[in-house]
């Protein structure tokens, strides 16, 4: 019929090829944003003796890092619907260098908050968020194993930098070192220019008129009720009218930012799940070093602390990314067991006071750590479907936002008012076991709605959606 449109043609994801070159792209992106961030505990100890301020004053410029990047997530995600994902991860590229430079010349704490805090964060969400995308779009049947080798980026960075960060400390003062970090931001450029975007195979159609939101109105004539033909009434023509351009504004509102996703219980309750892991998720790796300090070890070796943990999590990312691709069991169950290690994990970590009991430590959290975050992204992906990725990925870590915002400063506030370190381990497991119980709801929701009727509003199921409910 002339006046119905074709199906839009759908990139199929390759699975190889130029996919193995986002993968990379993608792995130095998490390192570049979440790897600094993991490793700023080593300048957490210099800004904290420099302004002589509380633990939890200096915990904001990391939380206002983190909730910038979450807030700023759904911004990233329909500004690379408008335009495209190499050029907004590019203008990540150069905020986050831009707000790195401008902290090594910050005079007080609240001039690192809009720096360090606000503006790398902010270029750090317009980076992370697309190219996460693209890599969920170039990969399928890989996926999990996909997101769990481009994750070790933040992993390798975080080995690499702590050290070295420390060695900048103390050549260079921890001015210095933000200005070498400041430069390296701007490889995040680089990452952008390697987005290649993914086209959807050409067929051939008739010549039709410009694409673009459907806003012409087809001759108005109705059939009276003994069939005759005849004009529309003029009023029902501007009616017609009225609302074929509400339809078309929200198709476009729709393309850009999936708003219909709030409305999912499944992706609210997951959501919920994100909350409470950011409260627990970025205190330890903040508060490690500071911790072994205060136990009286020595400052290469509490370094070296954050290095062990970051080479247990790239053995976790990988070993359990590659567990959860063979589908054994369902990823979200996999999650959920995880997340409750992760959470005990924390809980036992005031009993270590020597540095061969922190580094066991260090062993532990990392491994359950890489285990979580390989696959909370492929889960994410199971419970919206993956056409839906960009915007759901958006939304979550807006939602997750207050997680990532109030964690740090909630276990400084602990520290501040016991004089331990330790506290603030305590505040993050709990967070965290707290988490889980919202997964486990999700997956008894998954299975009763696969047991009552069949999952709409979604594609035709792929091998990923299957790994969500699936099991008993």
């Amino acid at each position: 019929m002339r006046g119905q449109r074709s199906p839009p043609a759908v990139a199929v994801p390759p699975d190889g090829g130029y996919s193995w070159i986002i993968l990379l792209a993608c792995f130095l992106v998490f390192g570049l944003t979440f790897g600094v961030i993991k490793s700023f505990g080593v300048l957490y100890v210099e800004i904290h003796r420099y302004y002589e301020t509380t633990a939890t004053g200096t915990s904001w410029i990391t939380s206002i890092a983190v909730a910038a990047i979450h807030c700023v997530a759904p911004v990233g995600s329909a500004l690379s619907a408008r335009y495209s994902h190499r050029a907004v991860v590019m203008t990540g590229g150069l905020l986050s260098g831009i707000g790195m430079v401008g902290g090594a010349y910050a005079r007080t704490l609240v001039e690192l908050y809009i720096t360090v805090g606000f503006l790398t964060g902010c270029g750090y969400a317009l980076a992370w968020t697309p190219t996460v995308t693209m890599l969920g779009l170039y990969f399928e049947r890989r996926r999990p194993l996909a997101n769990a080798l481009a994750s070790t980026g933040e992993c390798i960075f975080t080995f690499l930098l702590t050290p070295f960060l420390q060695l900048l400390v103390n050549h260079y003062s921890w001015r210095g070192a933000m200005l070498v970090l400041g430069g390296l931001q701007l490889n995040l450029c680089v990452c952008g220019m390697l987005l290649r975007p993914l086209e959807p195979p050409q067929r051939r159609q008739a010549p039709r008129e410009e694409e673009g939101p459907a806003l012409e109105v087809q001759p108005q004539m109705q059939r009276d009720p003994q069939g005759a033909v005849g004009a529309r009434a003029p009023g029902e023509a501007l009616s017609s009218r009225a609302a074929l351009r509400g339809a078309a504004l929200r198709g476009a509102a729709r393309r850009y930012m999936d708003y219909t996703l709030i409305s999912s219980p499944s992706f609210v309750v997951y959501s919920m799940f994100g909350v409470f892991a950011a409260l627990g998720f970025f205190a330890p790796a903040l508060f490690l070093v500071p911790y072994a300090r205060s136990r009286g070890v020595e400052e290469y070796q509490a370094a070296a602390l954050m290095s062990i943990s970051a080479a247990s999590d790239l053995t976790g990312r990988i070993l359990f990314g590659w567990v959860a691709n063979l589908r054994l069991t369902p990823t979200i169950r996999q999650l959920t067991v995880s997340v409750l290690v992760l959470g005990g994990v924390l809980l036992l970590c005031p009993l270590a006071g020597s540095f061969p009991e922190l580094a066991a430590f260090s062993v532990a959290f990392g491994l359950a750590f890489g285990a979580t975050v390989s696959i909370h992204i492929t889960v994410l992906a199971e419970v919206v479907g993956v056409h839906r990725l960009g915007s759901a990925l958006g939304f979550f870590m807006l939602l997750r936002s207050s997680g990532g915002l109030l964690g740090p400063p909630i276990a400084g506030f602990f520290i501040d008012k016991m004089s331990d370190y330790g506290t603030g381990f305590l505040m993050a497991g709990v967070a965290l076991i707290v988490s889980a119980l919202f997964l486990m709801l999700l997956h008894q929701m998954t299975r009763w709605g696969l047991a009552q009727s069949p999952m709409k509003g979604r594609d035709s199921p792929t091998e990923s959606d299957r790994g969500l409910g699936g099991g008993a």
